[in-house]
């Protein structure tokens, strides 16, 4: 019986384990989304107002690669400062823990208790549970960094790994509205970067809400919009943004 115990153990702790790591994958998954979803909507709005501004292809692609590499290192910097910063508090706020359950223990352990009564637990109840949590440390300074600091204490993986993964995410999505003009006259060429890219924002939208198990042609549709709004907005404004400028009296070669 004790060897069928451990075994159940053995199996709960690697199904546990399984979920932990599919939710880390997911975790990584949404950062390409989200990097890519940006690499899509940003230079789609810039490449279509300097469309919208000029008849010269160069001056587009320009501005889309420029926009795409300074948008990739931008995007990768900030989710390496993010995860960093993040780290930074998960590793002070275990460490504080761990000094104020060796320090002040009974205090500690009344948090639990009333922490589980907030749950709805009875007194009585929330006393026994702590009671048995504070017989582990590892357990009570987990409970405690969890259920009163609202963190995670699992590890926080490199900050290095996420800035590649935004970074190259951005770069990727930003190919879409780009490209084209390297390839196609201004007018075509506009034609099919916004094609391209309301495509792939679709693409991006259903699989997103094929992640979150919702409705993936509603959330396809929902994010095709938003990126038509931004190329729609961008072309608007560099067609209109010579004409004031010429209104004011700047003249643009």
């Amino acid at each position: 019986p004790h060897e069928v115990e451990s075994k159940m153990g053995h199996s709960d702790l690697k199904k546990l384990s399984d979920e932990k790591n599919k939710v880390a994958k997911l975790s990584q998954i949404r950062e390409i989304v989200f990097g890519a979803e940006d690499g899509l909507l940003v230079p789609l709005g810039v490449v279509s107002g300097v469309a919208g501004a000029t008849t010269n292809n160069f001056y587009v692609l320009i501005a889309g690669l420029a926009e795409a590499f300074a948008g990739s290192i931008s995007m990768g910097a900030g989710a390496y400062l993010s995860s960093k910063a993040e780290r930074e508090v998960q590793e002070w706020a275990i460490t504080k823990e761990m000094n104020e359950v060796e320090t002040v223990p009974d205090e500690e352990k009344k948090e639990i208790a009333v922490l589980f009564e907030s749950e709805g637990l009875s007194p009585a109840d929330s006393s026994k549970v702590a009671d048995l949590i504070t017989t582990s440390k590892k357990s009570w300074i987990r409970t405690m960094v969890e259920k009163e600091l609202g963190l995670s204490n699992e590890p926080i993986h490199s900050g290095r790994r996420d800035a590649l993964v935004m970074a190259f995410s951005y770069l990727g999505g930003s190919l879409f509205p780009v490209v084209p003009y390297l390839l196609l006259p201004l007018h075509t060429a506009l034609l099919y970067s916004v094609g391209l890219t309301l495509a792939a924002l679709f693409g991006l939208g259903v699989y997103k809400s094929r992640l979150a198990h919702g409705r993936m042609l509603r959330g396809g549709l929902e994010v095709m919009v938003i990126g038509a709004f931004s190329g729609g907005a961008g072309y608007v404004l560099g067609t209109l943004m010579p004409i004031l400028l010429r209104m004011i009296g700047i003249r643009i070669n």
